[in-house]
């Protein structure tokens, strides 16, 4: 699994015209499934984003964690962070799980993330989404496990 998790002042998520998601200060999970991915390794990497150490303390210090500060998850389904770009000018996309695996994934690391009390609101797994953002920082960092 591989995701990219932005600090977040605010996020959304537009479908069809209609915002389906809406968060304030927190994180953006952009995250994608590959082929050989499972449940143990989402839980892996959801604990490793609820504890990443990306805001700021009162020293202005990234030392305290989503957990630490009670913030909000917004999580996106991106497939094309699983594209191999290493040859060519077109991504390869051979990495990328199945939809069917994908989508099993997606939304059980929805399920565990509220079930650790975070607020979580997500995109809609598949759609042509519009996801609008204010990077805190930046912060931007790539987590794969």
């Amino acid at each position: 699994m591989i995701a990219l998790i932005q600090r977040v002042r605010q996020a959304s998520v537009v479908v069809n015209g209609e915002k389906i998601a809406d968060i304030q200060q927190g994180l953006l999970v952009l995250l994608a499934v590959e082929k050989e991915d499972n449940f143990a390794l989402a839980d892996k990497l959801l604990q490793k984003i609820v504890k990443y150490r990306m805001f700021s303390d009162d020293d202005e210090k990234m030392n305290l964690s989503l957990k630490d500060i009670a913030g909000q998850l917004l999580v996106v389904s991106q497939f094309t962070l699983a594209a191999d770009t290493n040859k060519g000018l077109r991504p390869s996309f051979s990495s990328a799980a199945p939809p069917v695996l994908a989508e099993r994934l997606y939304e059980y690391f929805l399920k565990s993330a509220k079930e650790l009390d975070i607020d979580v609101q997500s995109g809609q797994f598949g759609a042509d989404m519009q996801v609008s953002l204010v990077n805190d920082g930046p912060v931007t960092f790539s987590l794969k496990v």
